[in-house]
């Protein structure tokens, strides 16, 4: 195991707690183990953000690995799209969608339109966008047709209804 420490050489260090993560360096390709795949996985920036925010997820705010969806098909007007991360209940039910940039990426009206277009297929309660650096949480009224900003994000506990 190598020490995300180590290797923010060349990952920035995002406004997240640190972690260790699984590393495999090498002069042609890195990777990052994903604990939720159970594999290695391609060492890009963004995916830097996915890794250290589902460690917060599940250190953190105590999500449970198992009710994580990465790379979560859904197919919108004919065309195949992938959530970034699901979070489900114990129930089966889509609770929460999360998008991630790479820290490069400024989070814009893009980015929420996209996210937002996930959920018109999935219906959730909560939906998260990060770049590591910053991160937006809202929780959805449907009964008002609305939406509202919240400070942090919810603990498990909170949205598992």
């Amino acid at each position: 195991m190598v020490n995300s420490a180590i290797f923010k050489i060349k990952m920035e260090l995002l406004n997240l707690p640190d972690y260790s993560h699984r590393l495999r360096l090498s002069p042609s390709k890195d990777k990052i183990f994903d604990s939720i795949r159970k594999k290695y996985v391609a060492l890009t920036p963004e995916e830097w953000v996915r890794q250290n925010f589902i460690a917060f997820l599940t250190q953190e705010l105590h999500y449970p690995p198992g009710l994580l969806a990465l790379e979560y098909p859904l197919s919108l007007n004919g065309l195949s799209k992938r959530c970034d991360l699901v979070v489900f209940n114990s129930m089966g039910e889509a609770r929460m969608i999360l998008e991630f940039k790479a820290s490069s990426v400024k989070i814009d009206q893009k980015v929420f339109d996209q996210i937002a277009l996930y959920n018109l297929k999935l219906k959730v309660d909560y939906l998260i966008v990060s770049n590591g650096l910053s991160h937006f949480c809202c929780r959805m009224d449907y009964l008002k047709n609305s939406y509202q900003f919240l400070e942090k994000v919810p603990v498990f506990d909170v949205i598992k209804q």
